[in-house]
């Protein structure tokens, strides 16, 4: 299966709690760290929640 690389790009001061529970779910705590998820339904659900905080890249 495909991996994605995922960066927090953009900072969660002002965001919806909702947004910053994703955020760590995903395991980006600071601006510009990364991790590499595999490519599922729910990585991409969560990554739906948050597109316009992260940086997405298939691996």
């Amino acid at each position: 299966m495909a991996q994605l690389q995922i960066t927090l790009v953009r900072s969660l001061i002002g965001r919806p709690e909702n947004q910053r529970a994703t955020v760590k779910s995903l395991g980006l705590g600071k601006l510009h760290t990364s991790v590499v998820r595999e490519d599922n339904v729910a990585t991409r659900g969560m990554i739906n929640t948050v597109i316009h905080l992260v940086e997405v890249k298939e691996v």
